[in-house]
């Protein structure tokens, strides 16, 4: 099986270090999904945005032939201030059309919000969670368009258990890595996709010590934050000034009204399934199912 992974640093595998490099969920997946292991290529590159994914990384991909696909991204187009959900919703729907009319399987997954992960306080964590809950919402949409095997990896208890964690606090440790690892491959089995052994859940290396999280942005953290500050820090105090403005006034439905309305204009902007089908192929999913998979990551 030729297997290719698409996406940002968390299918890089960044908070999974082996062997001197990156491991990561897609990796350990990758040694699981037969007798042998799959022929598998990672060009999941860190800080990847989805017009990356597109325009760099889905050529290369389909010039390999993949029978397996996963394609997860969108993190990093929340966290900029350029981000625009129609323009995501967009680029989604055009590399998820190229991967399955090549005939590919698809893997997607949903993803946690990056504020509440890295424990922002409210007024700045509630603004980002809005804009990964739209992702969210989108990639349910199109990866029941699409006929995906979908990961639900947005909520539960492995966001919030400190030990999934890197000392980063941005990307899962081995323990998180092998967790995705371990729920894809259960995906797989249960749409009846040929499958080897799962991946052990359990770490071979030694969770972060106490204090690492700290040391670490003492040092490279701080870089890190720097770099997104310039471009997202002075929009992201607008938006809190803004949440905290309706959160006072009761209004921030409002806010999450709006979000709804920006997902659903999004999704019904994007080219009729007809013109993504190949000539006599059926759609796999239903309207239904794409209104329900909006539903349930858009709340309010």
């Amino acid at each position: 099986m030729r297997f290719v992974a698409l996406g940002d640093s968390l299918t890089e595998g960044v908070g999974d270090r082996a062997d001197g490099g990156w491991r990561g969920w897609a990796a350990l997946l990758a040694g699981s999904l037969g007798e042998q292991p799959a022929r598998f290529t990672n060009l999941a590159r860190s800080g990847a945005q989805t017009h990356d994914v597109l325009e760099a990384q889905l050529p290369v991909a389909l010039g390999l032939g993949p029978d397996l696909v996963s394609v997860v991204v969108g993190v990093n187009d929340t966290l900029r201030r350029s981000f625009d959900i129609h323009a995501v919703a967009g680029r989604l729907d055009r590399v998820y059309a190229a991967c399955t009319a090549q005939g590919a399987v698809l893997l997607t997954a949903c993803l946690p919000d990056p504020g509440g992960v890295m424990g922002l306080p409210g007024a700045l964590a509630r603004p980002l969670a809005r804009r990964q809950s739209a992702v969210n919402a989108v990639v349910h949409a199109l990866s029941d368009r699409y006929g995906a095997v979908h990961l639900h990896a947005g909520e539960g208890d492995w966001v919030t258990d400190r030990a999934m964690w890197s000392v980063d606090r941005m990307h899962p440790g081995e323990r998180g890595h092998r967790q995705l690892a371990v729920r894809f491959h259960a995906l797989l089995v249960e749409r009846g996709l040929e499958a080897g052994p799962a991946p052990s859940p359990d770490p071979q290396s030694a969770a972060p010590a106490p204090g690492a999280s700290l040391w670490w942005m003492a040092t490279a953290g701080t870089g890190w934050v720097a770099r997104r500050c310039t471009d997202l820090l002075p929009q992201l105090l607008v938006l809190a000034v803004d949440e905290l403005r309706h959160r006072a006034r009761g209004t921030s439905i409002r806010l999450d009204l709006r979000a709804s309305a920006s997902v659903s204009a999004a999704l019904a902007a994007l080219p009729a399934w007809e013109q993504r089908l190949p000539a006599g192929e059926q759609r796999p999913g239903t309207s239904q199912g794409v209104v329900a998979a909006c539903r349930e990551c858009v709340r309010g």
